[in-house]
C-alpha cells in the first residue's frame, strides 16, 4: 500500500502552470498551422516569453517565502524559549560540590594481623570490597592499610562513617581537605547492626554537613555521591534514587537502605550521599556487584537512621534498642494460605515468644501476626524490627495482632534488647555418631527423635521439642521451601510434634490438597514454613 500524498498549495500552483502551458502550446500549434507566416511566429515567441515569466515567477516567490518563514519562525521560537537556567533546570552541580566537599573526609586505618587472618572482621564480600585493604599472605605479623570515607557532622570534630571501615582498626587517621591535613581519630562508638560508626578528632570550626529528612526521599530524586574511591580524594558522581526502604540484603541486621545508581566504588564507603541542596541523605555503605566494581546498584544508610544511631553513640557510647522478646518473620502469601487467613494479610508472623519477655507477659502467642504498632501498619518483619528497635526501653506500645483471623490489641512495655540478641544462631549439624532411627515424611524428609547427643550438637534448649531433620531430598518441596538438615519440626498445622513417631502420625492424617504449615526451629530461632499439598 502506498502512502497517500496530500496536495499542497505549491502542487496546485504547478498544476495551474501546467494547464496554462498546455493551452499555450495548443494555441501555438493552431496559430502555426493556420497562419503559416513570420508575423504569427513573432507574435507567438513574444507570447511564449511572457508565459514563461508567468509560469516560473510564482514558484520562485513561494520558495523564497518558505525560506523566510522558516528562518524567521526559528528565530522567534529561539527568542521566546527560556534557557535551561530560566526554566529552573540545574545546569551545573559545582555550587553544591563546593559546599559539601569540605565536609567529606578520608579515613585511613591500620591493623596488624597474623598469616591466615583477614583484615575484615565480617565475612560478607559485599562489605569487604569497600574497605580497600590489601591482603598479602606472608609469614608472621602483617600491617594492613585500609581506606574509606567519612562525613563531618559537627563543627567540634564528630565524624560519621561506616562501621566496617573502622572495625578492627588499631589506628585511625582522618584526612581533611584537598591538602589532606591528617588528624588522629578515636572511636566514640560503633553499631554493627546498622553499619554506623562515630569518630572524633580534636579540632574546632569544622565545616559540618546539614542533614536532610531522609523520610522524604523518593525514587527518581537526583543525588550526588561524594567520597574517596581508590584514594581519589573528593570524587563526585551523580545519579538518582532507585528505591527507598531496601531490606533483605543480608548485610546488616537493621536494613532500610536508600538504593542509588550513582557510581560507588571501593573507598566510597562511609562517604556522603547528598541531595541537590547539598544536604546529607545517607551514608554510603555497600554495592551489589558480580565483578567487584560499580554496576549501578549502590546502598546508603538513611540519614535519619544514621543520626539516631549517632546521638545514641555520642550520649551512651552504644546503641540502646527496644525489645519485645519475639522471633518474627514476614508473613508470605503461602504462609497466609496455610494459616487460612482471609484476604491479603500482611505483617510479621510470630514464630517464637521468648520466656519471661515483654511479649509473653503481655499475652502474645506463637502464630500471632503483628499487623500494626501504635496504629501504624506493619508490612513485614523488617519494618517491625526497625520500628521497635528505634524506641527506647520502657516505652509502652499497643501492638495489633491477627490471631486466627480475629484482630486483637496487646499492650507491651518494651525492655532493653540484650547484647547479641539480633545475631543468628550458629550453623551446626548432628554429629555422625548420632544415628537414631529415621522415618520419612512429606515426600523426601527423613526425621528422627532428638537424642541428648543431637541436642548438644545443635545447642538446643530443653524446651525445644519435636523431630529433627536427619536427611532431606534436595529436589523435595520441603527443601525448596527452605527446610534443611538439623532443623527441628515443632508443629504441623498447629498440632504440636513430640517426636518422629508423632510427626509420622500427624502427616498421615493430612487431607489431600491441604496446605501444610510447619513450625520449625532453625539456627537458634523458631519460624514457619508453608509446604505445598502432598
Amino acid at each position: 500500500m502506498h502512502a497517500r500524498r496530500v496536495r499542497s498549495p505549491s502542487d496546485n500552483q504547478a498544476a495551474n502552470n501546467g494547464s496554462v502551458a498546455r493551452n499555450f502550446l495548443s494555441e501555438r500549434r493552431v496559430l502555426t498551422k493556420r497562419a503559416g507566416c513570420g508575423c504569427a511566429r513573432d507574435s507567438l515567441l513574444k507570447e511564449r516569453r511572457f508565459m514563461r515569466r508567468e509560469i516560473f515567477r510564482p514558484r520562485v516567490l513561494l520558495l523564497i517565502g518558505t525560506i523566510v518563514c522558516v528562518h524567521v519562525g526559528a528565530f522567534l521560537a529561539a527568542a521566546q524559549e527560556p534557557s535551561p537556567s530560566q526554566q529552573g533546570l540545574i545546569t551545573t552541580f559545582a555550587p553544591i560540590v563546593e559546599k559539601v566537599a569540605p565536609s567529606v573526609v578520608t579515613v585511613f586505618t591500620t591493623q596488624t594481623v597474623s598469616r591466615g587472618q583477614t583484615a575484615f572482621p565480617f565475612g560478607d564480600d559485599t562489605l569487604r570490597q569497600f574497605f580497600g585493604g590489601q591482603l598479602p599472605q606472608r609469614q608472621g605479623k602483617q600491617t594492613l592499610q585500609g581506606l574509606g570515607s567519612g562525613v563531618i557532622v559537627s563543627p567540634d570534630g564528630y565524624i560519621l562513617t561506616a562501621n566496617h571501615v573502622v572495625s578492627g582498626a588499631e589506628e585511625i587517621m582522618v584526612g581533611l581537605g584537598t591538602e589532606l591535613r591528617k588528624y588522629k581519630a578515636k572511636k566514640v562508638g560503633t553499631d554493627p547492626g546498622t553499619d554506623v560508626a562515630l569518630l572524633k578528632i580534636e579540632e574546632k570550626n569544622l565545616p559540618a554537613i546539614t542533614f536532610a529528612d531522609s523520610e522524604k526521599a523518593r525514587a527518581g530524586d537526583i543525588v550526588l555521591a561524594i567520597g574517596n574511591p581508590f584514594g581519589l580524594r573528593q570524587t563526585v558522581t551523580m545519579g538518582i534514587i532507585s528505591a527507598v526502604g531496601r531490606g533483605g540484603m543480608g548485610i546488616v541486621d537493621y536494613e532500610n537502605f536508600i538504593q542509588t545508581d550513582a557510581a560507588i566504588n571501593m573507598g566510597n564507603s562511609g562517604g556522603a550521599l547528598v541531595d541537590t541542596e547539598g544536604r546529607l541523605l545517607g551514608i554510603n555503605t555497600a554495592i551489589f556487584s558480580r565483578s567487584g566494581g560499580n554496576q549501578g546498584v549502590g546502598f546508603a544508610i538513611p540519614a535519619n537512621l544514621a543520626r539516631d544511631v549517632m546521638q545514641s553513640l555520642r550520649e551512651k557510647g552504644r546503641v540502646v534498642r527496644g525489645y519485645i522478646g519475639a522471633s518474627v518473620q514476614t508473613l508470605t502469601p503461602e504462609l497466609a494460605e496455610a494459616m487460612k487467613l482471609k484476604g491479603q494479610p500482611t505483617g510479621a508472623l510470630v514464630g517464637e515468644v521468648v520466656p519471661k519477655s515483654p511479649s509473653e507477659k503481655a499475652g502474645m502467642r506463637t502464630g500471632d501476626v503483628i499487623t500494626a504498632v501504635n496504629g501504624k501498619k506493619i508490612s513485614d518483619a523488617r519494618e517491625l524490627r526497625l520500628m521497635i528497635g528505634s524506641m527506647a526501653p520502657g516505652t509502652k506500645v499497643q501492638i495489633e495482632v491477627n490471631r486466627e483471623g480475629q484482630s486483637k490489641n496487646i499492650n507491651v512495655e518494651l525492655a532493653e534488647m540484650p547484647p547479641g540478641e539480633a545475631e543468628q544462631g550458629a550453623e551446626t549439624t548432628p554429629e555422625e555418631s548420632a544415628q537414631p532411627e529415621k522415618a520419612t515424611v512429606f515426600g523426601g524428609v527423613a526425621v528422627a527423635d532428638i537424642t541428648d547427643e543431637i541436642r548438644n550438637a545443635l545447642n538446643l534448649s530443653k524446651d525445644v521439642k519435636g523431630a529433627v531433620i536427619a536427611e532431606i531430598d534436595a529436589e523435595s518441596s520441603a527443601a525448596k521451601a527452605g527446610l534443611r538438615e538439623g532443623d527441628v519440626i515443632q508443629e504441623v498445622n498447629k498440632q504440636p510434634v513430640k517426636n518422629a513417631k508423632d510427626l509420622v502420625a500427624i502427616s498421615k492424617r493430612l487431607k489431600p490438597n491441604e496446605k501444610i504449615l510447619i513450625r520449625v526451629w532453625s539456627q537458634g530461632r523458631s519460624g514457619f514454613v508453608a509446604l505445598e499439598p502432598k
